[in-house]
């Protein structure tokens, strides 16, 4: 068989089946996703949006277009994955209610939102949150996550409107109109590098509530946990704060909606993973992302990075290269089905090819004894021819140990002939 012949009868079949199969099994692999996510904030002065823009650079150089709603708060931004508006949100842990997540997933909980209570330093201590009965307090803004905890801890300790003045204002206007004294209180869930923290806390005409039984609360609010901002944390020259203060936290928690695409919620959730994993005032190396505190049941893919990291593929190769691989895994034993008998067209072929060389030169050996003459001219022509073959056959071929017996036979070959030449020159 000729290689013409093996190439039409073998491997050319074989190679056709194969992109014919690849092709068939390619019509049901999912397509790659549009890279595009959209997330749901806050107003721009806060820490969801500035840690979005986080988020978005990190996806930028993945290619992935991160787009921001910015929003009044947490509860907006359940409103907002429940009506399909965005893919992602920042939710406030303890928000979601049982009926509000048939149709979410949590992707992992980012960094603590500890509770502020600013009270107006009027010259006495106020530990208790019962003691802001018939005060006028503001809650925070409408749609927020401060409004929604603060109300829930002010009724559970019997403050309502019926008592109690209460108004909704944005952070902003609730610093102001405390420090111009138009309120005695203000709740504020936010991070500790906040601004508008950081300013109430240096001003002596206001306090921060040292919350009492901060545990009561622990066990009452699940999603709540218990911090201690020791004395001079957010500024150690003007000691701010001028004493230990227990505080209470919930989690800043990222909330998507059913059915994102398992390869955009895996990028995502690794750029998050480089965003969240340092320490800071309240948080410890590597303690978020983490899977605790969450409201909703867990995205699959999700706990699968956070819990296990990058794949043996995302370590060898860029994430899209990585898993346009992993999405091709169903063609793996069609390809290996195929592999199979090409293996075993190809060794025969293989064999055919080394040993071709050797046939050559018998070709040529058997050509020069059939012309032999006995007529000295001859002779020593076809002797010459001989030894020219030889030389050729040692300089031009190379063949694998495996078939070094045929060879050296081929030179046998030769010599032998080379000595009947011989002795037919002497008779």
């Amino acid at each position: 068989m000729s290689i013409l012949q093996v190439v039409f009868r073998i491997i050319l079949p074989l190679v056709l089946s194969f992109v014919a199969l690849f092709y068939t099994v390619s019509l049901f692999i999912e397509p790659a996703p549009k890279k595009e996510l959209t997330i749901a904030t806050n107003h721009k002065d806060s820490n969801y949006y500035a840690t979005a823009l986080k988020y978005q650079k990190l996806l930028a150089e993945q290619n992935v277009k991160l787009k921001i709603v910015e929003s009044s708060g947490s509860v907006e931004n359940l409103d907002l994955l429940n009506s399909g508006k965005v893919d992602i949100a920042f939710v406030q842990g303890g928000i979601i209610e049982e009926n509000d997540n048939q149709n979410l997933e949590s992707l992992a909980s980012v960094y603590y939102e500890p509770l502020w209570i600013f009270y107006k330093n009027q010259g006495y201590t106020i530990e208790y949150l019962v003691e802001l009965v018939s005060k006028k307090i503001s809650i925070g803004a409408n749609g927020s996550g401060t409004q929604y905890l603060a109300i829930q801890m002010l009724v559970d300790n019997g403050i309502t409107t019926d008592n109690t003045s209460l108004s909704m204002d944005t952070s902003k206007d609730a610093k102001v109109k405390l420090l111009n004294g138009s309120i005695d209180a203000m709740f504020l869930v936010g991070s500790p590098s906040s601004g508008i923290i950081k300013d109430l806390l240096s001003d002596p005409s206001v306090e921060l509530l040292n919350l009492k039984r901060v545990r009561a609360y622990n066990q009452k609010y699940k999603f709540l946990s218990s911090l201690v901002l020791h004395e001079g944390t957010i500024d150690l020259y003007k000691n701010l704060p001028s004493e230990n203060k227990n505080l209470l936290a919930t989690t800043a928690n990222l909330v998507c909606r059913e059915g994102i695409n398992d390869e955009l919620i895996r990028i995502f959730v690794k750029q998050i993973k480089k965003v969240h994993k340092e320490q800071s005032i309240f948080e410890n190396q590597n303690q978020f992302p983490s899977l605790e505190n969450l409201d909703t049941r867990i995205n699959k893919e999700a706990k699968n990075y956070i819990t296990k990291g990058d794949s043996w593929l995302e370590s060898i190769f860029p994430f899209w290269i990585a898993s346009q691989i992993d999405r091709l895994k169903l063609l793996l034993i069609p390809l290996l089905t195929l592999l199979f008998p090409l293996f075993k067209g190809v060794l025969p072929l293989y064999r055919w090819t080394i040993r071709s060389k050797i046939y050559k030169w018998y070709r040529r050996l058997d050509e020069i004894e059939k012309v032999a003459t006995f007529s000295d001219e001859t002779l020593k022509k076809n002797q010459d021819d001989l030894l020219a073959l030889k030389d050729e056959v040692q300089a031009q071929t190379k063949v694998p140990l495996s078939y070094k017996g045929e060879y050296y036979n081929l030179l046998l070959h030769i010599d032998l002939v080379h000595k009947e030449l011989k002795l037919q020159k002497k008779d």
